[in-house]
């Protein structure tokens, strides 16, 4: 992991290497400027993770410099050292964007604490911009099971979980590779950084690079303010790249440029962003296929699968179906403040024997409706309709009158989608709705698709 920037900007020899020397010996990379304009330009270049700024400047002072530092990237945070402090200078140096304010001669103790409090706070503040959700939900074990299957894919995940290599995270439709993902990022050394999560799918090219890259102001029609691109974002944590088999051609070679030389440009921007990420991609595409039919180029390929782990689905693994779900059942429980639901032995013979063409999300999907249904805090076999799932019939609703029309439409999506092996544009043409109409139920009836 690369070490956290520092730009120091000050015109006095003594200071720039007494605080460098200091600084440099606690860890940090420091580059050195000695006035407004080379300040900005190092600034620009290479945005830091913060700035020690010298109020008094050759061409300049801080004043000058902090609102085209502000503007350039808002989230840097900037310490203003001045030989001559008053509380009037430290108040106008904070509204023009300084986060603190320190008077020469500099306590090196204290600078360092005062940048690694703003350096956190900096961290909490990009996980809060990704929209992270509470550490509690995201710690599932995605390991859950005694076959000897699930035991040698944990062993597979361990070994590799400390690395900084590139991951491709590969297996069908709803067998965790989301979960996964998040586990190699929780337990490895980027745990105290943000994790992004990019869901590729269905998105044009030109959103999908506006969500990875940003934009400047003006980059095309509609681009009124600069916009952080998410890999920017994600700087110093990891990114997950979702259904990357579905990045346009024309968006591929960008992302091999991030990989291999990690910069990147914000659209309509001249300069390189300098980015220091974790990549994982997640897929249930062939890769190796798409490279044959000239969909997906073999080079990116050969970056992203630097190392690959392969999520077995539940038909291999039926003896943990079982163990599975009752963990579920007790995540239910607890997400909706009622007691924990149980299963009959007969009810586990049947999780066991179905073959869950849907993975993992269909074993929840199942059991989530069941409890809903049945109101009982013990599901027999009858109460999971597996068997009428098992048929290979069209959907049977005898049963389900006590449903209300939401709930049968939500229950009839989830069912086609299990049938289509999670995939939204067959699930759209099985339906005979355009797959517009069909994401804002999924939005709707919050169910979750395109992620592993």
């Amino acid at each position: 992991m690369a070490k956290q920037r520092i730009l120091l900007i000050d015109d006095e020899p003594s200071i720039r290497f007494a605080v460098s020397d200091y600084l440099g010996a606690r860890g940090y990379d420091v580059t050195v400027a000695e006035t407004v304009r080379t300040g900005l330009e190092a600034f620009l270049a290479a945005p830091p993770d913060a700035v020690v700024l010298d109020y008094m400047l050759p061409d300049g002072t801080a004043l000058d410099l902090l609102p085209r530092l502000h503007e350039a990237a808002q989230a840097v945070p900037i310490i203003v050292l001045t030989a001559h402090g008053s509380i009037d200078l430290a108040v106008r140096c904070v509204k023009e964007g300084a986060q603190n304010f320190l008077t020469k001669p500099v306590e090196m103790p204290a600078l360092v604490v005062i940048l690694q409090r703003l350096l956190v706070h900096k961290r909490n503040e990009r996980k809060l911009l990704v929209g992270s959700v509470s550490r509690e939900r995201s710690r599932i074990d995605p390991f859950v099971g005694v076959t000897p299957v699930i035991r040698a894919f944990a062993e597979h995940a361990r070994r590799v979980v400390d690395a900084d290599t590139p991951v491709l995270v590969q297996g069908e439709t709803g067998t965790g590779k989301n979960v996964l993902a998040r586990w190699l990022h929780e337990n490895g050394p980027r745990r105290d950084e943000a994790f992004v999560d990019v869901n590729c799918a269905g998105l044009s090219p030109e959103f999908l690079q506006a969500e990875l890259f940003g934009y400047e102001p003006g980059a095309f029609t509609g681009a009124t303010t600069r916009k952080l691109g998410l890999l920017e974002v994600g700087h110093h944590g990891t990114v997950l790249l979702d259904e990357v088999g579905d990045i346009d051609l024309t968006v591929q070679p960008k992302l091999l440029k991030v990989i291999e030389e990690r910069r990147f440009r914000r659209l309509g921007s001249v300069r390189d962003i300098d980015v220091d990420i974790r990549l994982i991609s997640a897929t249930n595409a062939d890769l190796s296929r798409l490279v044959e039919s000239r969909r997906f180029r073999s080079d990116l390929l050969f970056r992203l699968d630097v190392v690959r782990l392969m999520c077995p689905p539940l038909r291999e693994r039926r003896d943990d179906v079982p163990i599975l779900a009752r963990q579920m059942l007790e995540r239910l429980g607890a997400e909706r403040g009622e007691e924990r639901v149980g299963l009959t032995p007969a009810a586990e013979r049947v999780l066991t024997e179905y073959p869950w063409p849907g993975n993992l999300r269909e074993l929840r999907n199942v059991l989530e409706r069941a409890v809903l249904l049945s109101r009982r805090l013990e599901l027999d076999a009858p109460d999971l309709g597996l068997e009428r799932r098992d048929t290979g019939e069209a959907p049977n609703y005898v049963g389900d009158a006590d449903l209300t029309l939401e709930q049968v439409e939500r229950l009839h999506i989830e069912r086609v989608l299990a049938t289509v092996d999670g995939s939204v544009i067959r699930a759209a043409q099985k339906l005979q709705v355009p797959r517009s109409s069909l994401y804002q139920k999924l939005k709707k009836y919050g169910i979750a698709v395109s992620k592993s």
